[in-house]
């Protein structure tokens, strides 16, 4: 199956913005919303929810910079890869389309940067929804020797350059499959689909992005942490109305009960868990189309 049977309808866009040129995909009509995906994904995890998504909405699906077709901008230390920056880019991005405000979606490390746009940027937002994460400072305020162990990646892609590069290039496709498989709730890879599945190794095979996929994290350690102190400290709150979903089976299920976490970052919050591990829209796709339809329609 092609990318173009995943979006059946939705044009195929490369938006140049100055120093990166973001792939999307784009379809359907009504108000803006976009779906931002995540580690160590594509654009294309959204494909099971798009399609009805688009009923009633503009949709804008675009792979963040360094992941799936988008450009990789060159970095070290993470600075190219700030949530802060990835969140210029989708402003950026957004009103090179036309669009001032809009509702974002967003998982994984999409989420991560939907939450820091909402910060940075809450004149754009309408509403957040955030899939199975709970903020960057929150998740390395806890990191115990449980939650360390389940989120090892945090720690071993922000190594300095190039050790997890070198390491993840000599078995790249037995690292990416070992890695989705383990955050499902079965424990298999068989959520994604051999198509989706295919696009996903492919991405590893390019050392270039597996430095990219690197640099995110590294800014995760460093830059995105201290962006979320600093609006901690400053009792900032995201304005918009978010919804806040995660699975039953997951990370953010493990710790503190994820609505209550939230609400230390955002003053109008709701959500729930979802029967799945970490990849909702993919091992739960109804119930997940289900939510964000409720919340943002």
């Amino acid at each position: 199956m092609s990318h173009s049977d995943f979006f059946p309808g939705f044009a195929k866009r490369e938006i140049p913005l100055g120093d990166v040129s973001l792939h999307a995909r784009i379809g359907g009509a009504g108000p803006p919303l976009v779906l931002l995906h995540g580690y160590p994904q594509s654009h294309l995890m959204w494909r099971r929810v798009a399609p009805a998504l688009a009923a009633r909405f503009t949709l804008v699906v675009p792979d963040l910079r360094g992941y799936g077709r988008s450009s990789i901008p060159a970095s070290r230390d993470g600075e190219a890869y700030s949530k802060r920056v990835m969140a210029s880019d989708i402003v950026a991005l957004m009103r090179e389309l036309g669009h001032e405000r809009f509702r974002l979606a967003g998982h994984d490390r999409g989420a991560r940067v939907g939450y820091r746009l909402a910060l940075d940027h809450p004149e754009r937002i309408e509403q957040l929804a955030v899939l199975d994460i709970v903020p960057t400072a929150e998740m390395w305020r806890g990191m115990d020797a449980a939650r360390a162990m389940a989120v090892y990646h945090w720690m071993f892609l922000a190594q300095p350059e190039p050790l997890p590069e070198t390491l993840i290039a000599r078995s790249a496709r037995e690292y990416i499959d070992h890695t989705l498989a383990s955050w499902t709730a079965a424990k298999s890879l068989d959520a994604f689909g051999e198509d989706a599945l295919a696009s996903y190794r492919a991405a590893f095979a390019d050392p270039a992005r597996i430095h990219a996929f690197c640099e995110d994290y590294r800014a995760g350690a460093t830059l995105d942490r201290l962006a979320d102190e600093e609006d901690s400290a400053a009792g900032v709150k995201i304005a918009a109305p978010l919804l806040a979903l995660w699975g039953d089976h997951g990370i953010p299920a493990a710790g503190q009960g994820p609505l209550d976490v939230w609400r230390r970052w955002a003053s109008d919050v709701r959500g729930h868990g979802v029967a799945c591990g970490h990849f909702l829209p993919e091992e739960a796709s109804e119930a997940t189309l289900r939510a964000l339809l409720d919340f943002f329609t």
